[in-house]
């Protein structure tokens, strides 16, 4: 397992039309390390975001696209996305106040 420190693993927030709809119910989705895990993903949104408390994790990983330039094919990067689901009692996060 992969020694990585709490704010390597979350990268950036998805912002989408689905995600932000989901902020109604608390699940906020984040582009994360790909080699981090759940707990991982667990622990860097509670310490980054004060008052917050997880109710649970879910992970995917999304593999690059196919992409041609010409005759040569290659790949885009691939990455890992985490949807978190926050306690009824905890706060908001605050990145996402403005959206």
């Amino acid at each position: 397992m992969a020694d990585i420190k709490y704010y390597d693993v979350i990268l950036r927030p998805v912002i989408t039309e689905k995600s932000m709809s989901k902020m109604a119910d608390k699940e906020y989705s984040f582009y994360v390390n790909p080699l981090a895990t759940k707990t991982q993903v667990k622990e860097a949104v509670e310490k980054m975001f004060s008052g917050t408390k997880v109710e649970r994790v879910n992970t995917m990983n999304i593999g690059g696209k196919k992409r041609r330039r010409g005759m040569v094919v290659g790949y885009t990067a691939r990455s890992k996305k985490a949807i978190v689901k926050l306690t009824a009692d905890s706060s908001d996060i605050e990145i996402f106040q403005g959206l």
